[in-house]
């Protein structure tokens, strides 16, 4: 099984055929940089024997995994603190008050219903910042104990390539220190996509960075991008009392996600033709995508959450000549090779979901194949598990759907929280799942058994047919699936 996943399985990376790819120009340019980088790879190849450019979920983890294989390796971060966007002002800072905004919901929302009652309730901005921090810097530390565990090197500066084989490093205190290694990994991770006309000041017009880190709470937050960033900074301001507005240029919420709404409000198939930070606040003019009439919001703080985009700008790839397509992201085969022998990229850098969860298994693969055994990442079960239906309708597969809402499952009754549902899409003729979607409060917990079902090509029967412990939030998934191939019990 798992054989036949490896043989058919669609990476969403450009798979290249490495020695047809550079024009003939290019092709001279990387033979030569490579012959000349070996005329002094050797010392610098008993230094080490991988070296990761990048400390964030690709990074540390490849490094890790490097180590764990009995490779010398160094791992090369500019931030001074490893996790890299994820850890220090992504995923993690942003789940921290993700909860916070959940707790104060409950408590202003629900608790009395759960005969738990006060007087009055607020929010201590500074504190749920610091217990955010706490967290952060609790993670930090103790990747930094795990390279100690696993004899990884750690290297706190920028790294730039002098030639294949050869990192520069500007250290952060003020030095210059040149890394060697075989085999160098670049997981630099990307960086927020400006918008044109619109400058991020971190003030008023903010990132995801400067959403984690905001003194007061907006009154008015208008959020420009309706993607997973922009959707969870608002929904955490909402919670705390803002007035959230989505922009959104696309007819619909979270490109490659399911197309199933949630509850906030939106303006789709618009875009911002105009920035006015003259005042106290921020005014905003859109018009629609296809043009028309304009419009003015007002804001106390704009969101710029349109995306990310590879970042690679300093690190000195055209020396060496490695290949990168239009949009900046370095291109790979199969094995993570780039057109230069010694250079392996992962994560955001490549093609493909720009997800941590996704460059941690990008990272694992790649120091397999480095080390010579067999790495393998499935990448249609990483991003989006599995197809949308708007994909498999493109695709003219006939298909049936089955829902569940969490409104008629006991467990998310009995602890008053039941909204959202599961989704399941499967093959109408063999029954076997293309997608399973999951909007819920934890939904990331209860995904992971469609990731098992999609991976070992499951049917939405053989999900129905497994006991599923009662009351616990699953038996949603179960009825689903039941839904799917049949009827459900419960609505």
């Amino acid at each position: 099984m798992a054989m036949a996943g490896i043989a058919k399985r669609k990476a969403y990376f450009l798979t290249r055929n490495l020695s047809n790819s550079p024009s003939a120009d290019a092709f001279k340019l990387s033979y030569s940089l490579t012959k000349f980088s070996r005329g002094f790879a050797t010392s610098g190849s008993e230094e080490n024997d991988v070296v990761v450019i990048g400390g964030g979920p690709g990074g540390y983890v490849a490094a890790i995994k490097a180590a764990q294989l009995g490779l010398k390796t160094t791992c090369i971060e500019k931030r001074g603190t490893l996790g890299g966007t994820c850890l220090n002002v992504g995923c993690i800072p942003s789940k921290a008050l993700l909860h916070s905004s959940h707790m104060f919901h409950e408590a202003q929302h629900s608790f009395a219903s759960h005969g738990v009652k006060f007087s009055s309730v607020e929010v201590d901005l500074p504190a749920m910042m610091a217990q955010k921090d706490k967290a952060v810097s609790t993670l930090t530390r103790g990747i930094e104990g795990l390279f100690k565990k696993n004899k990884v090197n750690y290297v706190k500066g920028y790294g730039k390539f002098l030639s294949p084989y050869e990192v520069s490093v500007d250290t952060i205190d003020g030095g210059n220190t040149v890394v060697k290694g075989k085999n160098i990994i670049i997981a630099t991770g990307s960086d927020v996509k400006s918008l044109p006309g619109i400058i991020i000041d971190e003030e008023k017009i903010v990132s995801s960075t400067g959403a984690l880190a905001l003194q007061q709470i907006p009154k008015k937050l208008v959020v420009i991008g309706a993607g997973y960033i922009g959707l969870e900074m608002g929904s955490v301001w909402a919670r705390l009392g803002s007035e959230v507005t989505v922009v959104e240029f696309a007819p619909d919420i979270v490109p490659s996600m399911d197309g199933e709404k949630q509850k906030m409000k939106f303006m789709l198939t618009t875009k911002v033709v105009g920035v006015d930070t003259s005042g106290n606040g921020v005014k905003l003019t859109v018009e629609p995508a296809s043009g028309g009439d304009q419009t003015t919001l007002e804001a106390d703080v704009v969101l710029v959450s349109a995306g990310r985009t590879p970042f690679t700008a300093g690190l000195g790839l055209d020396r060496i000549g490695v290949e990168t397509d239009k949009g900046g992201r370095i291109l790979v085969n199969e094995r993570f090779a780039t057109n230069v022998s010694s250079v392996y990229p992962i994560g955001d850098v490549i093609p493909g979901p720009m997800l941590a969860h996704k460059a941690e298994e990008d990272g694992v693969a790649c120091v397999e194949f480095i080390a010579g055994k067999h790495g393998h990442v499935d990448y249609d079960k990483v991003a989006s598990v599995g197809k949308t239906e708007e994909q498999v309708k493109a695709l003219g597969v006939e298909y049936r759907v089955g829902k569940f809402p969490f409104l008629a499952n006991s467990r998310a009754k009995a602890i008053d929280d039941a909204e959202g549902l599961v989704k399941i899409i499967a093959e109408n003729e063999t029954d076997k799942i293309l997608g399973v979607h999951i909007m819920a409060p934890n939904a990331g917990e209860l995904i992971h058994e469609a990731v098992l079902a999609l991976a070992y090509d499951a049917t939405s029967e053989d999900i129905s047919r497994v006991c599923h412990a009662h009351p616990t939030m699953s038996e949603a998934l179960k009825e689903a699936a039941m839904a799917t191939h049949d009827k459900p019990i419960h609505i």
